[in-house]
């Protein structure tokens, strides 16, 4: 983004360009006064738009175009190079466009197009209720204002804050280097705005599929037309002793982050139960903040059974190099005080305790409701449940993947997100199959990690490039065919393996 220090890169695009630099299928980046824009030449058609993504400002010269879209390298986000929209989850905003014009052997970017208005897909007669206020049902609720659905939207969650940047939590936020207010993922005033209407701090209890209502703990009745369930999964407690004293947090909510941050800023020594996703990230960010840190986990590896033993290995040296202490092939079996006990013996002395052990999907509404049940909400391609009108998206779904040839239920924050949007098409009637490639980054450090595809088992794993020089990518066989591929500083190679599951799939 440009600033009084730093001027915009790449050619001044009003000027024009030679048409000769831009050969089709190309992008190179300009600018239009202090912006900077994005030229693309794709299929004969030249497009004009904002040079960064909506979600983290990833560049999107180095990302991948596919078909009318471009793909963002950072966290996979897809635009329209045709309008902005961003048509699939992290990006949640559109890019601006700009009219272009290709004359006299030059081509020029010209004035800002206007945004498109959504067109109205329906009388505004229907009722749609979403139970959760995490990723999968916000981007439900803003795809469906954003498509033009004109009936009442219900969002119904049991947070206490309206929905936000979850991956923020363990990430920048906690760390101290990212302000509260990027957390949220809109504004308080963006819901009155649509006309979606937020229900914090309520609790759903009962669904009644046949007389469409739901049953609320303050006893009223919610009715709805069609229903889309995103309740999420909750963190898993450990049965030991000490777990409720108020020094120890487990880290799913704002509120949870918050606290976690209070005791953070006189805490020394803090002990981190579980080397997961969230524990590990959570471990990276309080070493941020110069606390000491040790993790107690029960796996020789940190991370092997999702990444195997050589990231593994990698990810512990890089948590080491950076002051976490580990005590693997262990577990807490009693907090006491201020002090940890060991199932090895010792003990370790703690001002703060993250337990990170991992998620359970919320099912308990779902089954009471009747829907099929199996490791989670049964769907269909179109993320419908058995009960017709009753969809189901993110954490709690387990769907036909038709990557892998398997049903999956995949616990991870673009995968809901997407969830959401593509469950919001169907519930218009939209006739949307859901045909992503599951997608997370993990952030540990200066160090992102990407993951697509979904392998709960593979027989070889093949790597590219040096794992310990921060320079690879780990693909993962199943039967000599790749099932998930995970890249350290390779988003192309990110990028090109997701396009290659999905054309598989029938989807890219």
């Amino acid at each position: 983004m440009a600033t009084e220090d730093k001027k915009p890169a790449g050619p001044d695009l009003a000027e024009g360009v030679p048409a000769g630099d831009l050969v089709d299928g190309a992008m190179l980046t300009g600018h239009l006064g202090d912006e900077e824009v994005l030229l693309v030449r794709q299929s004969g058609k030249l497009f004009a738009l904002s040079a960064h993504c909506t979600h983290y400002h990833g560049p999107l010269v180095d990302g991948l175009l596919v078909g009318d879209t471009v793909r963002c390298p950072w966290h996979h986000a897809h635009f329209s190079l045709q309008t902005g929209e961003a048509v699939a989850a992290p990006a949640l905003s559109p890019l601006t466009c700009w009219q272009v014009e290709e004359r006299s052997g030059k081509i020029f970017v010209k004035s800002e197009k206007a945004q498109p208005a959504p067109k109205k897909s329906s009388a505004g007669g229907e009722r749609f209720v979403i139970v959760g206020g995490g990723a999968a049902g916000f981007a439900a609720a803003e795809m469906l204002r954003r498509r033009g659905f004109a009936g009442s939207i219900a969002m119904i969650s049991n947070d206490d804050a309206a929905p936000v940047d979850r991956p923020n939590l363990s990430k920048d936020y906690l760390a101290g280097s990212a302000p509260e207010e990027w957390v949220p993922l809109r504004g308080d005033d963006w819901y009155p705005e649509n006309k979606i209407d937020l229900k914090l701090k309520t609790e759903v209890i009962a669904i009644d599929p046949r007389a469409r209502t739901l049953a609320l703990t303050n006893g009223s009745t919610v009715p709805f037309d069609k229903l889309l369930l995103a309740t999420g999964a909750e963190p898993v407690k450990l049965p030991i002793p000490g777990t409720d004293l108020p020094h120890v947090h487990t880290l799913r909510s704002l509120a949870d982050c918050r606290a976690i941050i209070a005791q953070a800023k006189a805490a020394k020594r803090a002990v981190v139960i579980g080397a997961s996703f969230i524990g590990l990230e959570a471990a990276a960010a309080l070493r941020a903040r110069d606390i000491e840190v040790h993790v107690v986990a029960p796996e020789k590896r940190p991370l092997e059974r999702v990444f195997g033993p050589q990231l593994g290995d990698f990810i512990r040296a890089l948590h080491e190099e950076h002051g976490v202490k580990f005590h693997l092939e262990d577990s807490v079996t009693t907090l006491e005080g201020k002090r940890a006990t060991l199932k090895s013996g010792g003990t370790l002395d703690a001002d703060l305790v993250v337990v990170g052990v991992g998620v359970r999907p919320r099912l308990a509404l779902a089954e009471k409701a009747g829907l099929a049940i199996d490791k989670g909400v049964m769907v269909n391609d179109y993320l419908e449940t058995s009960a017709p009108g009753i969809y189901a998206a993110g954490d709690i779904a387990r769907w036909p993947d038709p990557i892998s040839g398997e049903r999956i239920r995949v616990e991870h924050w673009v995968v809901a997100e997407r969830q959401g949007q593509t469950a919001a098409l169907n519930m218009m009637g939209v006739r949307t199959p859901f045909r992503s490639a599951p997608f997370f980054w993990s952030q540990h450090y200066d160090v992102p990690i990407n993951y697509v595809g979904h392998a709960e088992k593979w027989d070889a794993i093949d790597i590219e490039g040096d794992v310990m020089k921060r320079d690879c990518v780990v693909r993962y066989k199943q039967g000599g065919r790749v099932m998930a591929v995970a890249s350290i500083y390779r988003d192309k190679d990110s990028l090109e393996a997701g396009v290659g599951m999905e054309q598989q799939a029938g989807k890219a």
